[in-house]
């Protein structure tokens, strides 16, 4: 059994749908520790208490768009205390730091709204868009200390439509989110997700 501490700073759509697929048995051998969130009001602070689930603010106001300093050692105690085998980013909006990375070696695990390496940072679905890109997608990846740059495990793909519109694409850029993220969560929980330098392979 794996346990999960899963981060978010915004609507947890992605947390929901691994919770509810943990309950109802999609996800078998992971269970979510807790939930943490930057931002006070969060919604997915309240998702995550409506189910059952440990959640809490942790302030992280010492930078704009980073988690370091006192407060990102706040965080790494919290995921201790709690046990947690994988760290799950579900929306959280700031960049991971050395000294998570290191309490947590290729187990802070992103989703990003983009094929990576494509359109990597805020709002990827629009920069596709505006490129004027046939593919669209979202990327299932391990974190390193890059922006959106760490060892992919999975994407999946949808078609750009030449009337989307930015709310459009990424309407259904999350239904893949929604569909992969339960799916990698999985394998890591199978342990069959292996990692060689820059290489995922999927064993099974």
């Amino acid at each position: 059994m794996i346990r999960l501490g899963v981060l978010g700073s915004g609507h947890g759509t992605n947390f929901e749908e691994i919770a509810k697929c943990i309950m109802d048995g999609r996800i078998k051998g992971a269970e979510i520790a807790v939930v943490i969130s930057d931002v006070k009001d969060a919604p997915i602070i309240e998702k995550a208490e409506r189910l059952g689930i440990k959640a809490m603010y942790l302030p992280a106001d010492d930078f704009k768009t980073k988690l370091e300093g006192p407060q990102e050692e706040k965080y790494i105690e919290v995921l201790k205390e709690n046990e947690v085998d994988y760290v799950i980013l579900a929306g959280f909006m700031r960049m991971i730091k050395s000294k998570l990375l290191e309490a947590f070696p290729m187990k802070v695990v992103n989703i990003h709204p983009a094929l990576l390496p494509a359109f990597p940072g805020l709002e990827s679905w629009k920069q596709a868009l505006n490129y004027g890109a046939k593919l669209a997608g979202c990327t299932i990846h391990f974190v390193d200390a890059g922006m959106d740059s760490g060892p992919i495990i999975a994407q999946a793909a949808v078609h750009v439509f030449d009337d989307d519109t930015p709310e459009t694409l990424h309407a259904r850029i999350q239904e893949q989110e929604h569909i992969w993220f339960p799916k990698v969560i999985n394998m890591l929980a199978a342990g069959a997700v292996k990692v060689k330098g820059r290489r995922v392979k999927i064993k099974g």
